[in-house]
């Protein structure tokens, strides 16, 4: 049976708030479920009087937290952050994860390797038996000579389609790259994908991320699970 997403990400996010303690630096992960975090965070900082400063992995990250009355931080102002906080697209049992759909895949690997912990949440909809089951792959790349880049992309996937505007414009990350998605089926060696991807001139990053997380919320309509991945 299908569930209720926006409900299950609303748990997911709330569940996310109580992992956040006073004078932490955070960061703040993009998309849906990061940015319903985002609020949640702004009504505790407000209710618990909280010190908290935040590296937004995003401009419409950063504009929603000091909306939500957060307190901001350039990444080179701390050497590490204590918790990133952030969602995924796709997730796997190993908490591997596919992540970028938004557009900030290479701000958000940057920031959750800065950081000491992780927690990722999601809808139990994100949840797979292997990455590539449901979502196309992104990988941000360089504007300069894109179509060789592109044209490598092809000889290691099926597809591979520049992602554009509504008006057939080039998608623009915040960083004024590209993105390619990539259709690539199920993975089944993310490691071995992910170190041919990035021997390509020119591919900056991959939505693969493996080995950055830690915890992870997985919620739906009337539950919500915590799981720890082992040996962490």
């Amino acid at each position: 049976m299908a569930i209720n997403q926006e409900q299950a990400k609303l748990r997911a996010a709330a569940a996310g708030a109580n992992f956040v303690h006073d004078g932490m630096i955070l960061g703040l992960g993009s998309g849906s479920t990061a940015e319903l975090f985002v609020r949640e965070l702004g009504m505790k900082i407000a209710r618990e009087r909280l010190d908290i400063q935040v590296v937004a992995t995003s401009e419409r990250t950063a504009s929603l937290a000091n909306e939500c009355g957060i307190r901001l931080i350039e990444p080179e102002r701390v050497e590490s952050l204590d918790l990133v906080l952030d969602g995924a697209d796709e997730v796997d049992s190993e908490f591997r994860m596919i992540k970028g759909r938004g557009g900030a895949l290479l701000r958000e690997k940057i920031v959750a390797s800065a950081a000491r912990s992780r927690v990722i949440m999601v809808d139990r909809s994100k949840v797979v038996h292997r990455l590539g089951a449901k979502h196309a792959l992104p990988v941000e790349i360089s504007t300069f000579g894109h179509q060789w880049t592109c044209s490598r992309l092809k000889r290691i996937v099926s597809e591979v389609r520049l992602r554009t505007l509504p008006n057939g414009e080039p998608f623009r990350t915040d960083g004024g790259n590209w993105i390619a998605d990539l259709n690539t089926g199920e993975i089944e060696d993310s490691v071995r994908l992910e170190t041919r991807l990035l021997a390509i001139p020119g591919v900056y990053e991959t939505g693969l991320f493996v080995d950055l997380c830690e915890t992870l919320i997985v919620a739906d309509d009337d539950n919500v699970e915590i799981l720890r991945k082992p040996g962490t």
